[in-house]
């Protein structure tokens, strides 16, 4: 058991997490709350260095070996930063987490393959945490498109892939949601402000606070 709370933020690209998670933290360290934002893949040295791997390699992986990494590079973060920075009782805020992995290699990838999903199943079932809440921001893939246009930098390997892999991977979120619905929040970022989403967020997850 861990005393803090573990919130992580889904969703495909331009969907606004980035903007959600630094508003989010802002206003929750403004309350007092000690506050750790981070990412996946990535988030300790060794992730990062999968990171890179995953998203910029030059030689991509076979599908399960993608997978394993996504995993590999999970397990070290998660024990290096995420279960210390709870057992410490912050809140942490993740960007993405074993849902992404789902959507992306078990639908965007895999399309549902069955093998593929008890893969990842098992792989998280053996990871042992669970986002307490999640928080799926969706947005509809023209704007993503909009969006991901106006930003600076190389675009990764799943931001460059095709428009059939996106809808796949919008099924495997949305499947998600129907699946944990207490879990789970959908939030459209297309249809209000950055600044009244991240209220709604901020007010859910000091719900949860006063849970724990």
């Amino acid at each position: 058991m861990y005393k803090g709370v573990f919130i992580t933020l889904e969703g495909g690209e331009g969907a606004g997490k980035s903007t959600q998670l630094r508003l989010v933290g802002e206003a929750l360290r403004e309350r007092g709350h000690d506050v750790l934002i981070t990412r996946e893949p990535g988030g300790s040295p060794g992730a990062e260095d999968l990171r890179q791997l995953l998203l910029f390699g030059n030689n991509p992986l076979s599908l399960r070996a993608e997978i394993l990494a996504h995993f590999a590079a999970r397990y070290d973060h998660v024990d290096r930063v995420i279960l210390p920075a709870l057992e410490a009782g912050q809140i942490v805020l993740c960007d993405r987490f074993t849902d992404s992995t789902l959507a992306y290699q078990g639908y965007g990838r895999a399309a549902g393959q069955a093998d593929i999903l008890d893969l990842i199943h098992n792989l998280t079932a053996m990871l042992a945490l669970r986002p307490d809440r999640t928080f799926l921001l969706e947005v509809p893939r023209a704007i993503a498109r909009q969006r991901l246009a106006a930003r600076a930098g190389r675009p990764d390997r799943y931001e460059q892939a095709d428009e059939d892999f996106h809808a796949r991977v919008a099924e495997g979120f949305e499947a998600m949601a129907l699946h944990e619905p207490e879990r789970v929040r959908r939030v459209n970022t297309a249809q209000e402000e950055a600044g009244q989403i991240s209220h709604r967020i901020v007010e859910d997850i000091l719900a949860l606070v006063c849970q724990a």
